[in-house]
């Protein structure tokens, strides 16, 4: 088997050619443009890397995201939905808390388990009074 060897295929890969847009009727030449593999090979690379970047960027600034299956991000309904309920449970949460409280503190006092209350007076310090 012939060995490659770089100098060959980096001559291969600057080749130049022509490549030649003819009207078939009259045989006139529309376009010419000279290439090589190396120039159509960079073309296509940077082609490939600016659609990729575009479409990536596309994807992320823009509501395009919620409609792809599996992103994790969901719908926009979705999203507003999820919100309102979770605003909602939390207002719930709250609220059975508060009742709890309140139920557990008149079975306390249903049951004559109350604290002692402090009924001691209360020592205040004296206001002298300044007549003028």
């Amino acid at each position: 088997m012939p060995k490659l060897d770089a100098n060959s295929t980096l001559k291969r890969l600057r080749n130049r050619y022509r490549l030649v847009v003819m009207n078939e009727d009259t045989y006139e030449e529309v376009v010419k443009f000279k290439l090589s593999r190396l120039s159509v090979y960079i073309f296509l690379s940077t082609i490939f890397v600016v659609l990729t970047g575009l479409i990536i960027a596309l994807l992320i600034f823009t509501p395009l995201k919620y409609y792809l299956p599996g992103s994790g991000f969901g719908n926009a309904k979705q999203i507003r939905e999820y919100r309102a309920l979770k605003i909602r449970t939390d207002s719930m949460e709250q609220a059975l808390q508060y009742k709890q409280q309140y139920f557990d503190d008149l079975g306390k006092v249903l049951k004559g388990k109350l604290p002692a209350l402090d009924t001691n007076k209360l020592t205040l310090p004296k206001v002298e009074n300044i007549v003028e």
